[in-house]
Formats: C-alpha cells, sequence, structure tokens
C-alpha cells in the first residue's frame, strides 16, 4: 500500500514554515485546519484580481463568475455527485437552519422527525425547534456507557409519519463512526430524508455520498483546509421539493436557493482549490490517471491508514492510564483521530492550559456537544479534553503530546 509522503503534505500547508508556529504540535484541528497553499494562494489572487462582481460581460468579472462554478464542479468531482447537488454558504451551523425552515414549509404539524443527542448542536439544535411549529421530534439515544448510537434503537423510532432523520456521521467529541448507508437504508424504508452531518469525518478524507445513502450530506470547508465556508451536497431531485429561502426571483438558481445572503463570491471560488490540492496529492502518490471519484477514494484511504497508524498508539497510551478515561471506541480503525478524555484528578482546562508550556495546541469544554456530555454523564464545567488530528499530523508530534500529558498528569 502507499503510504503518506508526510514531508511533501506538510510543505503544501505555509502554517508549517512559520516561526510563530514552528515547534508546536497543532491538536485542535477539529475547530479549523490549516489552510492549503492552493487555498491561501488563489483568495490572494482572487481578492487581487477579479474582487467585483461576478458573471458580468467584462473579462475580469467572467473570469470571477467561472472560478466560482469551477468550484462546484470540482468539489462535486470529488464528492462524486453533480455540481448541483452542492451548495455552498457561510457556515454548516446556517445552513442547517436554512435546511430546516425549507423542510418546514412543506410539512404538517404530527409529523415526526428524528434527532441524536451524539451530534454537535448545529445538527440538533435547530431540527428541534421544529416541536414549537407542532412538530413531533423524537431523539435517538446514545449509549451512555460507550457514548455509540445502535442503528437497532431506530426501529422503534421510526414510523410511517418520519419526515426526517438527522445524524453525525461522526461526533465531535465521541468520534466513532457511525454505518452511514445501513442507517440511511432504515429510513428510506418509511420513507423519510436522511441528513448527515459531516463535519468531523470530511476533514479526513471526502466521503463517496452515494455509497453513504443520505440525501443531505453537510460539512465545514474551513474544516477541510479551505475558506470559512459550509458545503451541502442535497441529492438530486430534492431541491425541488424544498421552499425558496431565498429573494423569490432566485427561486430557480440552483445555488442560491438555499443561500438567504447571498453567495460570498471569493470564497465560493476559492473553496474550490481544496480539490486543487487533493489533485497535487493524487498526482505526487499515484501514477495511474483516475476519474475524480477514484482519486478521492484512494487519497481519503491515504489519509486514514496514516491516521490510524499514530492514533492507535496515542489510544494505547491513554487507555493504560488510571487517570483519565477515553470517550468513546479505544480502536483507531472505527474510529476519527479526534480524541476527548475526561481527566480524574486535575481539570481539563488545567490540563489545557498547562500542554501550552509544553507547545501544544489542544482543547477544553463542551465544543458545541452539550446534549453528548450530559447522555453520558459528563459534567460540562469543566467538560472534555479534546485532542484532533488530520492527515499532516506526525507521529513525532503525537510523541510531543504524549511527553506533555505524562508530565502535566
Amino acid at each position: 500500500m502507499t503510504q503518506l509522503d508526510l514531508d511533501f503534505i506538510r510543505s503544501q500547508f505555509p502554517a508549517f514554515q512559520q516561526d510563530n508556529l514552528r515547534g508546536w504540535a497543532f491538536f485542535e484541528n477539529a475547530g479549523g485546519s490549516y489552510a492549503c497553499q492552493q487555498v491561501i494562494d488563489h483568495l490572494h489572487r482572487y481578492y487581487t484580481e477579479t474582487k467585483l462582481q461576478p458573471y458580468g460581460c467584462y473579462p475580469a468579472s467572467i473570469r470571477a463568475g467561472r472560478e466560482m462554478d469551477e468550484a462546484y464542479e470540482k468539489l462535486a468531482g470529488y464528492l462524486n455527485v453533480t455540481a448541483d447537488e452542492v451548495h455552498l454558504g457561510p457556515s454548516t451551523s446556517q445552513n442547517t437552519y436554512v435546511l430546516a425552515q425549507a423542510f418546514r414549509a412543506g410539512w404538517q404539524e404530527g409529523d415526526e422527525i428524528i434527532v441524536t443527542n451524539q451530534d454537535h448542536e448545529a445538527n440538533s439544535g435547530v431540527w428541534r425547534r421544529l416541536a414549537d411549529t407542532g412538530i413531533i421530534v423524537k431523539e435517538w439515544q446514545l449509549n451512555q456507557e460507550t457514548g455509540q448510537l445502535d442503528p437497532a434503537d431506530l426501529d422503534n423510532l421510526l414510523t410511517p409519519k418520519t419526515r426526517l432523520l438527522a445524524f453525525p456521521h461522526c461526533s465531535n467529541v465521541v468520534a466513532h463512526v457511525n454505518p452511514v448507508a445501513e442507517i440511511s437504508a432504515k429510513a428510506h424504508a418509511v420513507g423519510a430524508i436522511v441528513v448527515t452531518d459531516g463535519v468531523s469525518y470530511a476533514p479526513h478524507g471526502f466521503p463517496d455520498i452515494p455509497a453513504l445513502g443520505c440525501d443531505i450530506y453537510l460539512f465545514s470547508t474551513y474544516k477541510t483546509y479551505g475558506p470559512h465556508q459550509g458545503l451541502m451536497v442535497v441529492r438530486r431531485g430534492l431541491l425541488d421539493k424544498l421552499a425558496n429561502q431565498s429573494h423569490y426571483f432566485n427561486a430557480e438558481q440552483v445555488h442560491k436557493k438555499l443561500v438567504p445572503a447571498g453567495p460570498d463570491h471569493a470564497q465560493v471560488a476559492v473553496a474550490g482549490s481544496i480539490a486543487d490540492y487533493f489533485d497535487a496529492v493524487y498526482a505526487h502518490h499515484f501514477s495511474e490517471e483516475a476519474a475524480a471519484p477514484e482519486r478521492g477514494q484512494q487519497i481519503h484511504d491515504l489519509f486514514r491508514q496514516h491516521e490510524v497508524d499514530i492514533l492507535q498508539p496515542l489510544l494505547d497510551w491513554l487507555d493504560a492510564r488510571s487517570d483519565l478515561h477515553i470517550v468513546g471506541p479505544k480502536d483507531a480503525a472505527v474510529r476519527a483521530p479526534t480524541v476527548a478524555v475526561v481527566t480524574h484528578n486535575k481539570s481539563t482546562a488545567f490540563v489545557a492550559r498547562e500542554l501550552a508550556e509544553h507547545k501544544v495546541m489542544a482543547g477544553s469544554g463542551d465544543f458545541y456537544g452539550v446534549r453528548v456530555l450530559k447522555g453520558m454523564g459528563i459534567p460540562l464545567d469543566p467538560g472534555v479534553l479534546r485532542m484532533s488530528f488530520v492527515h499532516y499530523t506526525s507521529a513525532d508530534e503525537v510523541n510531543q503530546l504524549i511527553k506533555g500529558l505524562d508530565a502535566i498528569l
């Protein structure tokens, strides 16, 4: 199997060459990743050469619009969908809010939706609020001990009145990778729409959306090496059934219908450069030509293998300690490299502050997973210590984290 060339990968991220970040180990990636060179260069170029109204009749405007169109096409290729199924808005939280309003317009009082208490609040709270409008909201609850969701529990929740099921690909606290295809099939059997929050999964390799079987998939591009935007895939045909959330005259504009404020031209165009980064990664590691979905799958597997290889030693070291416990699975193969722990003798806030003395960037708190912590009986104050990384993280940095934790604990 091809191994990830970490030197090449890190050369694509200017942050690793900055004096103020040199020697620091970055374990806050679940809150936002470093931006790749391709995105930074494109943003500079867009703002200096084409920061004007796009889709006009003069060359700079034509180019600006073309780059926006290309962004949708490039990202769609790596997600194995079509460009008209990709939508970019200010953030995943706002995108989910807009979706909830768009769906509610077509539902009746007494219709049912299912949410989980394993979610980041962005993919839970907006749906729960629909209870105030007559929608029946059911909660698919995680296992208090493991933090995991059991698909079998859905059998008692799904009914012919279920209109939508919202759940995470993986939790930003528990990190167990949920079986999206299996869950989607259960929901589709009663005619329900499936909304999957991929914010905590997509940074570890873009998924093949058709293989997942969900109807809507959301994630944040600022956590996948790009600009601060939220991306959502809305499968073909579903968009036509949703109420327009933009100006009335934009109702038939595919990329405006679900963006009430209109697109951020530069941010949309630059999001496409995430795909340019993936192209560079593929060209460096593989020689055979392949279509974007196949390239994406190989890149996904390349990233995952590296992450698993350096995650398991961290999990093993943490699991051997008696002064903390891991939230979620201890097997790197079934989880994302977002590791939350509860410390027993010293507060997680104290440990996070002390880690900075060891040049390790990590965080503590609830990370908008308030319902997760409550469901597992974990006190919200100070919450958990969370250490999250992606494919550009090195084994040496994991060792730096371990040494810091050992000295502090």
